[in-house]
């Protein structure tokens, strides 16, 4: 029963509300208009050229405000190919190669099938983390999404019983959420600069296997950032030290002068996931600034 002497909460009808009486409206050529539509019931105005700047809002306020009401605190993000296969399907990619090339190139992605491996490991250990005392979720996994380490990532949270997150992007092709992100996790982007800003928005350690385009510039911007001092450091793992030295001449950049020696102490190579693990426990318990679940978590 209401109190009477309580002034109600509220005096307007939530937005809710008043949508559904909008749909409700008798039809007549002024109600059935676009122009006589709720702004944010219009899709075709929302979609404008000029509304950019209130998609860009919409984009970063959306997951921003689902994750804090999920009590997520901090992430640990993994980065990496979408093409390493699975270790247990990585014959049958071989089988399907058409030509000396193609097979040349299936053996060199079986070869690093067992990064599969280590990034559900990985994520296995970051989802033992428990909650802190104020209940906030720390080291939750993010990932992109989709397949191959994605899906190693999102899928070594499950075998913990916890949840995840991935962040999908619309792409020409279609790309489903691989089935281990948590479906009340799972984000769909059109703006990779947002997609990109939201993994590191509560990034705490990031994980890095091995990758093409995309895993270069999620990363690259990650150290860019660090190295400008727009964002603070954090643990940063690079898996696979063979494949990174191919690929990228680090020392080269040096002796080019083009960054500091010190800048590459802001990358530790490893190649298993307890290596991994141990690196980032070890740099909060050295900092005493980071939380302190991760040393339970060890």
């Amino acid at each position: 029963m209401t109190d009477p002497t309580q002034p109600p909460k509220r005096v307007f009808s939530p937005a809710h509300v008043e949508a559904k009486v909008a749909e409700q409206q008798t039809s007549s050529p002024q109600t059935e208009d676009p122009a006589y539509r709720l702004a944010f019931q219009d899709k075709d105005f929302l979609l404008r050229e000029d509304l950019r700047p209130v998609r860009f809002q919409l984009e970063l306020l959306k997951p921003e405000l689902l994750l804090d009401e999920a009590n997520i605190a901090s992430t640990f993000v993994m980065y990496g190919s979408a093409r390493i296969p699975e270790p247990s399907k990585a014959d049958s990619l071989i089988a399907m190669a058409a030509t000396p090339e193609q097979k040349r190139i299936a053996e060199r992605l079986k070869a690093k099938s067992h990064y599969y491996d280590e990034a559900r490991k990985l994520a296995q250990m970051a989802s033992r983390v428990p909650r802190d005392e104020d209940g906030k979720r720390q080291f939750v996994v993010c990932s992109g999404g989709g397949p191959s380490i994605m899906e190693a990532a999102n899928r070594g949270a499950v075998d913990e019983g916890a949840e995840s997150i991935g962040l999908n992007i619309v792409l020409p092709h279609e790309q489903l959420p691989n089935p281990y992100v948590t479906p009340s996790l799972s984000f769909q982007f059109h703006y990779f600069a947002l997609r990109k800003m939201h993994f590191l928005l509560r990034a705490r350690a990031v994980a890095v296997f091995p990758g093409g385009f995309g895993t270069f510039d999620e990363s690259f911007e990650l150290l860019t950032l660090i190295q400008t001092g727009k964002v603070k450091p954090m643990p940063i793992v690079f898996f696979g030290a063979e494949f990174w030295n191919r690929v990228v001449n680090f020392e080269a950049l040096v002796e080019e002068g083009v960054v500091s020696p010190r800048d590459l102490d802001l990358i530790k190579m490893v190649e298993t996931a307890d290596e991994a693990w141990d690196y980032v426990c070890d740099y909060y318990a050295g900092t005493g600034n980071g939380p302190e679940c991760i040393v339970e978590g060890k």
